[in-house]
C-alpha cells in the first residue's frame, strides 16, 4: 500500500507516536536485518516527518555505505561534509536510471521511462576520461551506460550518471563559474532538484569521453548540478562498427548503416539546438567540433 507523505505528525489518541517514537537503535537493527532495503526505507519515510528525517540522516547513509563501501569511503576521505544531508539523493543515484523525456533535459526525440537498475558499476577511471586534462585532479565516479537499444532515429541510447567528490572545491566548478555558464532554463537535477550546468556549453568535454563510452563522436552530452550529480546521454556505436570493417553488400547491413548515420545526424541537431545555433552562424558540425576542445580559461 502506498502511504501519502506527511510533513507533520498527525496522531489519533491510540497512535503509538504520542508516547514517543520507536527507539533509533531498534530501527537500525531492523533495517540492518533487512539489508537496508530501499523500498522499505522509502515507505518508512512516508509515515511522518520524524521517520522521514531519520531516514535522510541515517538509513539512506547506511544504504549507500553498504551498496558502495569503497566509493563512499573515498567520497568522504577529504573531510568534506558535502554528502551530509544528501544521502537520499545519492542513494537514488546508485540504483535509479532517470531515463529521458521528449524535449526535456537532453532535448531528445524519444521517451525513455525511468527505472531501477539491479546492478551498476561506478568507475573512477571512466569519470576521469570525462574530464578535460586541466581538471583531471578532480575525482568523478561515473556509471557504465545504461543501454536502451533501438530507439528509432536516436539509435542505441546510453544513459549514464555520476557523482563528484567535493564538488564545491573542484576545478570543474571553478571553470564553469569563470566561464559564466548559464543554468538550464527549466530542468533541474532529478536526484536533488538543484539547478544544472551543461558541460557542452562550458566547452570542457574531452574527446576521450566518446572513446571510453563507446559512443559516436559529437553524440554525447552531460550535465552537472550544484551538488555534483552528473547526468549524461550518448548514442552508442555498434560493436561491429569500425573503420577497418569491410563493407557488405547485404541489404540489412546497408539499412543498419543508414540508421546509424541518421542517429548521429539527429544527435548533432540536438547539440546544435543546445548551443543556440542560427542560420547565420557556423554549421552544427563546426560548432560541435570546437565545443569538444578543452578551452579552459
Amino acid at each position: 500500500m502506498i502511504l501519502p507523505k506527511q510533513y507533520r505528525c498527525t496522531h489519533s489518541p491510540t497512535c503509538q507516536c504520542t508516547r514517543g517514537h520507536l527507539n533509533k537503535d531498534v530501527l537500525l537493527l531492523v533495517f540492518k536485518h533487512l539489508n537496508w532495503n530501499p523500498k522499505l526505507v522509502a515507505t518508512l519515510s512516508c509515515v511522518c516527518k520524524w521517520f522521514d528525517d531519520f531516514a535522510k540522516r541515517v538509513l539512506w547513509k547506511e544504504f549507500c555505505k553498504t551498496r558502495a563501501p569503497r566509493m563512499m569511503l573515498d567520497l568522504q576521505s577529504s573531510g568534506s561534509h558535502c554528502i551530509d544531508g544528501n544521502w537520499r539523493a545519492l542513494g537514488k543515484l546508485l540504483i535509479y536510471c532517470t531515463g529521458c523525456t521528449e524535449g526535456g533535459l537532453f532535448n531528445s526525440t524519444v521517451q525513455i521511462p525511468g527505472h531501477f537498475v539491479y546492478r551498476t558499476r561506478f568507475s573512477r577511471t571512466l569519470g576521469r576520461s570525462l574530464l578535460p586534462p586541466q581538471c583531471r585532479t578532480d575525482v568523478l565516479y561515473v556509471s557504465d551506460p545504461c543501454e536502451h537499444l533501438d530507439q528509432g532515429e536516436e539509435g542505441d541510447v546510453g544513459l549514464f550518471r555520476g557523482i563528484f567528490k567535493s564538488f564545491p572545491t573542484s576545478k570543474v566548478r571553478k571553470v564553469i563559474i569563470n566561464k559564466a555558464v548559464p543554468f538550464h532554463p527549466s530542468e533541474v537535477c532529478p536526484y536533488c532538484k538543484a539547478k544544472m550546468w551543461s558541460m557542452l556549453q562550458a566547452k570542457i568535454m574531452p574527446q576521450s569521453a566518446c572513446a571510453r563510452l563507446e559512443a559516436y563522436e559529437d553524440c554525447i552530452e552531460y550535465f552537472v548540478c550544484l551538488n555534483g550529480h552528473l547526468l549524461g546521454i550518448c548514442t552508442l556505436a555498434p560493436l561491429s562498427d569500425s573503420e577497418e570493417a569491410v563493407p557488405s553488400e547485404d541489404s540489412n547491413h546497408t539499412e543498419k548503416k543508414q540508421d546509424n548515420c541518421l542517429a548521429k545526424e539527429n544527435g548533432l541537431k540536438r547539440r546544435h539546438s543546445l548551443l543556440g545555433g542560427s542560420e547565420n552562424g557556423p554549421s552544427p558540425q563546426k560548432r560541435l567540433t570546437s565545443s569538444n576542445q578543452c578551452n579552459i580559461d
